[in-house]
């Protein structure tokens, strides 16, 4: 794992380490302030309450077998293969308890795998994803969020709005990054309330979705609201907008090797020099919020499940795109939402996916995973392929595109050639993207330019995501089947 025997700071494995250690052994009180015990410089929790109970979970389970690994001040660094197989397993317990069960469900849920086989392969693609074993199990996170967020997912699927409601709030307790999902769940459950009336049974619906929520925060937060300096030192930790619009990761030099917008025009313009920080959070939020703007209101206006999912996936996007402080890990909350609609959309979800994953290639290589990269992602696009059958779902209908196609009129015959356009520029995508990881590890840049790889990668991924979101935005504002085939809700 990255950072593995390299003093002071270690890696990811020793933040999840040093967050056990910290829990454990410290009064709740002092979680997230700076003493002379938690020095938050050293890893400090930056992550919601939930997080820190889980790391305190965690902490107990490892103080009853060895209590070295969660010794304060002792254990920093700590990397015996004992502690590391604990800790690899913790992973594997979080994935087996929260995440596969939820993709298992949710795939055998849905209408278009009626049968078992379908279900099953659906359930194998979506857990073959290579973004998510290299981050989590690679790179060292917890899937805990995404599995909690697939829950909710999966609950509101079945009209289980309070369960959902619940799910999460758990997953936003978890990691503060689940906003990404939030307005999509806001908006569908506020558009569900309208159809019912808010005079009537939405009115009763919205009450009680709005006191389960408050309920929910409320048991989270509990410990920490003793007064308003705790509530205020956990929300400055967990958004430090006094870093700027973006900041290099601290495994990488500068520039920034993140697939965004803001990183991306940094290659040419240098915002951060001449925009003030205030400016530049003024900028990423308008930016953002623009961009949700005619997804949130299609979704309130005409709630349907179908139009949720495709909601995620855009919001999703228009944040790691547009928004304050991203890394590059983030591209996950929106894979995460891609691998809920790849039975509906194969081919997109598919190539998708490679791109999230490639767009991840300078972290992978810092963190010693190219030989994982290499062998995980031609694994899923073979099972994609096998699976799917990709190639031939390629047609403006196959697409969700039939609907836009419709609305130009005069240039519906060009989109008889769209299938054989849309698999070239597959295959040159994927040709891009196979020659530059070949460079990345094979290759030494150029002396004058150190990042010339690191740099293309992310831009070249960034112009992807650019096109996916104004694929996904099409899809879902010329989307009729919204309104003709959501449920009657009485």
């Amino acid at each position: 794992f990255l950072g593995a025997g390299k003093p002071p700071m270690y890696g990811d494995y020793e933040a999840q380490r040093h967050w056990q250690e910290v829990t454990y052994n410290l009064p709740i009180r002092q979680w997230y302030f700076n003493t002379s015990d938690n020095n938050l410089l050293y890893w400090g929790l930056d992550y919601p309450p939930l997080t820190a109970y889980h790391s305190f979970l965690c902490a107990y389970i490892a103080k009853l077998i060895n209590p070295d690994w969660i010794a304060l001040h002792t254990s920093r660094g700590y990397e015996s293969q004992p502690h590391k197989l604990f800790m690899r397993t913790t992973v594997f317990l979080a994935d087996l308890l929260v995440y596969i069960p939820a993709v298992i469900l949710y795939c055998f849920s849905l209408k278009e795998t009626s049968t078992k086989k379908k279900a099953s392969i659906c359930a194998l693609c979506i857990l073959l994803y290579p973004g998510l074993i290299l981050i989590d199990h690679g790179h060292f996170q917890y899937p805990l969020s995404l599995g909690f967020a697939l829950w909710a997912v999966l609950y509101l699927s079945y009209d289980w709005d309070l369960l959902g409601s619940v799910a999460f709030c758990l997953a936003l307790n978890y990691k503060q990054m689940e906003l990404y999902h939030s307005l999509p769940f806001f908006c569908y459950l506020l558009g569900k309330c309208f159809k019912k009336g808010l005079k009537g049974k939405g009115l009763v619906l919205l009450t009680k979705i709005a006191g389960t929520v408050v309920v929910s925060f409320a048991v989270c937060w509990l410990p920490f609201c003793t007064d308003m300096e705790q509530i205020m030192q956990v929300l400055r930790r967990l958004f430090p907008i006094d870093r700027g619009l973006f900041e290099a990761c601290m495994f990488s030099s500068p520039p920034p090797r993140l697939a965004n917008i803001w990183c991306s025009l940094s290659v040419l313009i240098k915002i951060k020099n001449i925009v003030s920080p205030q400016t530049q959070l003024k900028l990423s939020f308008a930016v953002t919020f623009l961009s949700l703007l005619p997804t949130c209101i299609k979704l309130t206006v005409q709630p349907s499940l179908r139009g949720f999912k495709f909601a995620l996936v855009s919001c999703a996007l228009s944040f790691f795109l547009f928004s304050f402080q991203v890394h590059e890990k983030s591209i996950l909350l929106v894979s995460l939402p891609v691998c809920l609609i790849i039975n509906e959309i194969p081919f997109m979800a598919t190539w998708f996916l490679l791109v999230s994953t490639f767009s991840m290639l300078p972290l992978l290589l810092k963190d010693g995973l190219l030989l994982a990269y290499a062998v995980t992602t031609p694994a899923f696009l073979s099972a994609c392929v096998a699976s799917f059958s990709i190639f031939e779902k390629t047609s403006a209908e196959d697409l969700q595109l039939k609907p836009f196609s419709l609305s130009l009129k005069g240039y519906v015959s060009w989109f008889k050639s769209f299938p054989k356009i849309v698999r070239s520029l597959f295959l040159l995508s994927v040709t891009l993207m196979g020659v530059l990881s070949l460079m990345s590890a094979a290759v030494h840049p150029p002396q004058r330019l150190p990042d010339l790889f690191p740099v293309s990668v992310s831009v070249i991924s960034c112009l992807h995501f650019l096109l996916f979101l104004v694929y996904f935005n099409v899809v879902i504002l010329w989307d009729s089947k919204n309104s003709r085939s959501q449920k009657k809700i009485s």
